[in-house]
């Protein structure tokens, strides 16, 4: 699927780059970074197993990555649609900032409203859904913000660092990405 760049007020969405893997594999080996990722737990990749990664996200047919960059060209993280299902026009919703100089200013939001229209608009997809770990406050408040809504919760589902934890299930539906960006 080819990766179109998308810019907004505060960052730019563009294809990813194998010279971005260096960045990735930096952030990845930081557990304040990995905390709410699912390889917080797991050995850390190195250089080669993140260019692989770049390398099979590029030629993933089921899902589109995108590199986010700060509107000064900084890259800062990445931010994607995995799973894309053109049956049942759905897809699954994954974001995370490396570069903590860029926490809390509101990035990964205006990121997340640009996947999502790109999502709904040219993909033509009628539901994107995310899991995040009950724990991850920060991340749940940025995707009510973006309109998806707590549709379930897998109690006790991730084990992490001596405790359960649970997973909760969210969604956003095309009519009300829409209906939400008429009212701003």
């Amino acid at each position: 699927m080819r990766v179109p760049t998308i810019k907004g007020k505060k960052v730019i969405l563009r294809p990813l780059s194998l010279k971005d893997a260096k960045n990735f594999t930096q952030w990845l080996s930081d557990p304040e970074v990995t905390k709410f990722l699912e390889i917080h737990e797991q050995p850390r990749p190195s250089l080669k197993d993140e260019r692989e990664y770049i390398v099979k996200k590029k030629r993933s047919g089921n899902g589109i990555q995108f590199a986010l960059d700060s509107i000064d060209g900084t890259h800062i993280g990445t931010i994607g649609l995995d799973t894309i299902d053109r049956y049942n026009k759905r897809a699954s919703y994954g974001v995370f900032i490396g570069n903590k100089k860029y926490w809390g200013q509101g990035c990964g939001t205006e990121a997340g409203r640009l996947i999502l229209e790109y999502g709904f608009r040219k993909l033509k997809l009628t539901r994107i859904y995310l899991h995040v770990y009950s724990f991850n406050i920060r991340g749940y408040k940025s995707y009510r913000r973006l309109g998806f809504r707590q549709e379930g919760v897998l109690r006790q589902h991730r084990f992490r660092s001596g405790h359960y934890y649970d997973e909760v299930i969210m969604g956003i539906l095309r009519d009300e990405f829409f209906k939400n960006s008429k009212k701003k």
